[in-house]
């Protein structure tokens, strides 16, 4: 009669062990951040061990590209090759764009039908039906800090602002106030917050957003607050920069000064747009600097260097920048990207 009464007792032991194991792991489970503990049972000694292992965050997949014109040469392919379909642009591409998790471009001019024409003869305004490309392609944030943005004046700026907003799109660089144009667009994936600016020196400084009236970020040294102020809500400042002169290869000294101004301001990575050719990718301290990223989508079929670009990827572990990717596109005959190392196959 005591047998019986005995393996109840070693039941109940091994129940009551296995019960506070899975306690434990529950508890340690649900711990975040980049550890995890781990638990293991043996059964020889009815002994329970706690293990702690350092485990990678998943990492997050960023893509940057360079310049975005829809309007001119761009929108004539799209009616007459395209049929009027605006994601005739991305069609190339389309499929590289949606392995990141954020997809940044910097928009050249305002998708609206407002506004009258202030510019020179270099003037942009896409149709709205543009915007139907940019959902497609992917895109999570343009940049509308750039010398394009008011070729058709303040009213069809602002009309652009509501479009993207409307879209689901996030626009940086530019507001309906000077807050609103300096402020980030702060963006969480996987636990990791990840802050974007936009300015430009580019046009006329009247163009800058003030208290009561709306425009772009202008670049200027005030830069160094905003990033500081950004770094206090992130894990990592990224600052889009609309700098430098067209068809240089080189960087000039007034970009080496901003962008450098920018990383020992906190930023962790600097991209930049506006020459229409590529230019050098710079380790500078402890951040990246990708000078300019040349066209994307672009109608500037008079050389080999503006049917160039790069596809920025950038690949962030355990809330840091890990890896920077130039990707190689060329622009076909139909101003559409696609990935060189793929055409070369």
């Amino acid at each position: 009669m005591v047998k019986p009464k005995i393996e109840n007792l070693i039941s109940l032991l091994l129940l009551f062990e296995f019960s506070l194991l899975i306690l434990l792991f529950s508890f340690y489970v649900s711990e975040t951040n980049a550890e995890i503990n781990f638990l293991y049972f043996r059964a020889i000694t009815g002994q329970i061990f706690i293990q702690k292992r350092k485990i990678q965050s998943k990492p997050i997949t960023l893509m940057f590209v360079g310049d975005i014109m829809l309007d001119r040469g761009v929108e004539y392919m799209i009616e007459k090759y395209g049929k009027g379909d605006y994601k005739f642009p991305f069609l190339k591409i389309k499929n590289d764009l949606e392995k990141g998790d954020i997809l940044f471009g910097n928009l050249e001019g305002p998708i609206s039908d407002k506004g009258v024409k202030v510019g020179s003869i270099y003037s942009f305004r896409a149709n709205p039906r543009a915007i139907e490309g940019l959902i497609y392609a992917g895109f999570d944030i343009l940049s509308v800090a750039n010398n394009h943005i008011f070729d058709y004046g303040r009213e069809a700026m602002e009309d652009n602002f509501l479009r993207l907003k409307e879209a689901g799109i996030d626009y940086v660089g530019g507001g309906f106030n000077e807050i609103g144009a300096r402020s980030p667009i702060i963006k969480e994936v996987n636990g990791t917050k990840i802050a974007f600016l936009a300015y430009t020196n580019l046009g006329s400084e009247y163009w800058s957003a003030k208290e009561t009236r709306s425009g772009i970020a202008w670049l200027d040294d005030g830069i160094t607050k905003d990033i500081k102020m950004a770094k206090e809500k992130a894990n990592i400042v990224i600052v889009s920069i609309h700098f430098g002169e067209e068809y240089q290869f080189q960087p000039s000294l007034e970009q080496k000064h901003f962008a450098h101004l920018a990383i020992d301001s906190g930023a962790d990575l600097v991209v930049g747009h506006h020459p229409h050719i590529v230019q050098e990718v710079e380790k500078y301290k402890t951040g990246l600097i990708a000078y300019s990223l040349g066209n994307f989508v672009f109608d500037q079929g008079f050389s080999k260097e503006t049917m160039q670009g790069l596809l920025l990827k950038v690949i962030i572990r355990n809330g840091k920048i890990d890896e920077v990717i130039p990707i190689e596109i060329k622009i076909n005959k139909f101003f559409q990207p696609e990935v060189v190392e793929r055409l070369e196959k």
